[in-house]
């Protein structure tokens, strides 16, 4: 490998797209696509933790989402909720820890599942082998609007000085402050946009945007990725590289 082998990034963040493709093209109905998409983002998550990856995060229901027909959103709520309860010890048993990121006061999610994933943070919260994100309910819009209407509110109680609201100030207000901005971006099933996914913490991140539909993936594209992204120059608006 050449000596100017970038690290392993330490947070990937992924778009799982392609589900309801790879049913069509199956002859399938699209919630099948996203049954497929189940051990391929647990395979994911064991190339992560053999790759050092330190965060994984992952794009598992949109604010725009709610859009879909209504099986299907129902059938992702109970998914979600299903794979919770089958795969939460298994997650636990590998020191992963699991945090949800998103809109989970929103009533259309319901107390059940808000309380499995109250459940499923508590049991995995020690573990350090890997960070994983999963972002649900998840819209960056509405997260850094959020944001600013909580400086919003501190400004208007005498709590902060509008002139202290930088950068810096919104970053500590979004839905999670600690997380490291995403080194990598992979949106599987070569769609080539971001889809409201991580716009204010991806501001510098590589892109990669292989072909392979979501069902499909698995921790050898995984690494392919990470490996493309190892030879890339980043430069985080200047000259010269790192």
């Amino acid at each position: 490998m050449p000596e100017s082998l970038r690290p392993v990034p330490r947070h990937v963040a992924i778009i799982l797209d392609g589900n309801g493709r790879w049913a069509t093209g199956r002859g399938l109905p699209r919630t099948a696509g996203h049954a497929a998409g189940e051990p391929a983002l647990f395979d994911v998550v064991h190339g992560a933790i053999a790759l050092g990856i330190e965060w994984l995060t992952v794009y598992v229901f949109s604010t725009e989402n709610w859009s879909r027909p209504e099986e299907e959103v129902a059938f992702l709520m109970h998914f979600n909720e299903d794979l919770l309860l089958r795969r939460r010890d298994e997650l636990n048993d590998l020191g992963v820890r699991v945090i949800f990121m998103g809109d989970r006061a929103d009533p259309r999610v319901s107390d059940r599942l808000r309380g499995h994933i109250a459940d499923t943070e508590a049991l995995t919260a020690r573990n350090r082998t890997l960070t994983l994100v999963f972002a649900f309910n998840y819209g960056s819009r509405l997260e850094i609007a959020a944001a600013a209407r909580r400086l919003a509110e501190k400004a208007a109680a005498g709590e902060i000085d509008p002139a202290q609201v930088d950068v810096a100030a919104l970053a500590a207000h979004l839905y999670l402050p600690e997380m490291p901005d995403p080194d990598l971006v992979i949106r599987s099933s070569g769609e080539q946009r971001i889809s409201n996914f991580l716009l204010w913490q991806s501001a510098y991140s590589e892109f990669a945007f292989p072909a392979t539909l979501w069902p499909d993936f698995d921790r050898h594209a995984l690494a392919a990725c990470v490996e493309d992204y190892r030879r890339r120059e980043r430069r985080f608006g200047g000259v010269t590289g790192d």
